[in-house]
């Protein structure tokens, strides 16, 4: 009718049971912690959207909109532990005064080993389930090891020029590496292992490589360098 005017519906912003607004983010988060448990839980394959939704406690609709498919979340998960693993593992210098180089590759050790144990819902699912999605996320995970090999093999070869690694072909070196590491961790994680053990995880895997390759000692004394006189 002329004269009214037209009333324009707002969509309801996402709240809570409480009433207060979720962020994006928070949202995202909620879902991802979910899915990741119940892939745990049930494996990715037996995991449905539906039980990904139900264990959020968010409606099926909600879930499209942060993630097109079953896939995208387990990717997005997988990414952001990587991710974290990659943030764990420092560069290794060798003219550091109060730390040895041997000091920093166990340091390293341990610092992967720690976010594996303290992640072992993810690193379960990394092991596990994420081997056999599909095609594409298999090249996705190729991707990711091989650029974890790549960066090991150019820290071989520098090693290897500085004295501190021994002879040896470093992409074969890496390879032997990351496989000694991920038996591990999955052995690790399958047996129930907590962060309490990252510390003698830890010095099994560097005795194990400093009695190979290595040539350094965990404990050993920085050398300062003298002053010119």
């Amino acid at each position: 009718m002329p004269g009214r005017r037209a009333t324009v519906r707002k969509k309801p912003n996402k709240k809570t049971r409480t009433g207060a607004v979720i962020p994006k983010e928070e949202r995202r988060q909620q879902i991802l912690k979910a899915a990741r448990d119940v892939f745990v839980k049930r494996g990715y394959h037996q995991t449905t959207i539906d039980d990904i939704v139900a264990a959020a406690g968010v409606a099926r609709g909600t879930y499209y909109l942060y993630f097109e498919d079953k896939r995208a979340v387990l990717a997005d998960l997988i990414d952001r532990f990587a991710a974290q693993i990659t943030m764990a593992i420092q560069r290794i210098t060798t003219d550091e005064v109060e730390r040895s180089v041997g000091m920093q590759v166990r340091e390293n050790i341990r610092a992967v080993i720690g976010v594996c144990l303290k992640e072992r819902s993810m690193t379960k699912i990394l092991f596990t389930d994420a081997t056999g999605v599909d095609s594409d996320f298999h090249r996705k995970l190729s991707t990711f090891y091989d650029s974890v090999v790549q960066l090991l093999t150019e820290s071989l070869k520098d090693g290897q020029a500085l004295g501190i690694v021994g002879e040896g072909e470093p992409r074969v070196l890496a390879y032997l590496t990351v496989g000694a590491l991920k038996e591990l961790l999955y052995q690790a994680v399958g047996m129930g292992l907590t962060e309490e053990t990252t510390e003698v995880l830890t010095q099994q895997l560097f005795v194990f490589l400093s009695e190979g390759y290595l040539r350094v000692k965990p404990d050993q004394a920085p050398q300062r360098r003298r002053r010119s006189r």
